[in-house]
C-alpha cells in the first residue's frame, strides 16, 4: 500500500465552505466519505479508526467538516442544510479527487445520519455508520418516548455496516438482509476499543468495495 501526502480542500456548498481532509492511496480500491458528529470533529476516535482501517486495505478516505464547524460554530445546522451541504462536498470530489472510484459514504453519530438519508441520490456503494445515534434519551421531566431514527437506515438501499457500543445510551439497531451491526466495548463516544472498531470495518469494506 502507497499512501500519499494528505491533502485539505475546500469546497463551496449551498450553506458555506466545508473543508476535507483527504487521504489518498496509490492505485486506491475505492474511498471512503465520512462526516463528523454533532458537537465534535473529524479527529473522533472512531472516525480515526475507520481511516487506519480503510487506509490498511487500499481504500482512500475524506473527512468532511460541515460549514458550520468550519465557520467555528459549534451548534451543528438543521438536518436539511447539513444534507445539502454534504451532497455538495460529496458530488464535488467524485467529479474531481475521486473521480471514477466507487465510494462508501458514513460518518459518526450525526454524520452518518446524514450518510443514510442522501445515500441513495448520491450513488453510494455502501454506508458506514459509527454510533448511529438511534433513539436520543427522554428530555428530563419528559415521560413521552423519543421518535426512533431506524426509518433512516430502514431507507438505506445499499450494505450498511453500524459499529455501536454495546452501552450505547443512544441503543442498538437491528441487524437486517442488508446490514450488520457490530458491538464493541463502550458507549456512544466509542473511545474503549479502537482495535475492534478498525477490526469490524477492514473486514467489511472490501466486500463493498471489491
Amino acid at each position: 500500500m502507497a499512501v500519499t501526502e494528505e491533502t485539505t480542500l475546500e469546497i463551496e456548498t449551498p450553506h458555506g465552505v466545508a473543508r476535507v481532509h483527504l487521504h489518498p492511496v496509490a492505485d486506491a480500491r475505492g474511498s471512503v466519505i465520512l462526516g463528523h458528529g454533532a458537537g465534535g470533529g473529524v479527529g473522533a476516535p472512531d472516525l480515526v479508526a475507520a481511516t487506519r482501517a480503510a487506509l490498511a486495505r487500499q481504500i482512500g478516505v475524506a473527512l468532511v467538516e460541515q460549514p458550520y464547524r468550519v465557520a467555528g460554530r459549534r451548534s451543528p445546522a438543521p438536518a436539511h442544510q447539513l444534507d445539502a451541504a454534504w451532497s455538495a462536498v460529496v458530488e464535488s470530489l467524485r467529479g474531481g479527487a475521486l473521480a471514477g472510484q466507487r465510494y462508501v459514504v458514513g460518518g459518526r453519530s450525526s454524520g452518518a445520519r446524514v450518510a443514510c438519508r442522501t445515500a441513495d441520490v448520491l450513488a453510494a456503494s455502501g454506508v458506514l455508520c459509527l454510533a448511529f445515534p438511534l433513539r436520543p434519551p427522554r428530555r428530563a421531566g419528559s415521560a413521552a418516548p423519543t421518535a426512533s431514527r431506524l426509518p433512516e437506515l430502514d431507507g438505506v438501499q445499499v450494505p450498511t455496516l453500524v459499529v455501536q457500543g454495546e452501552n450505547d445510551r443512544f441503543g442498538v439497531p437491528p441487524d437486517s438482509h442488508s446490514r450488520t451491526v457490530v458491538l464493541v466495548r463502550g458507549d456512544h463516544s466509542l473511545r474503549s476499543d479502537a482495535k475492534a472498531i478498525t477490526a469490524a470495518v477492514e473486514a467489511w469494506l472490501p466486500d463493498v468495495l471489491g
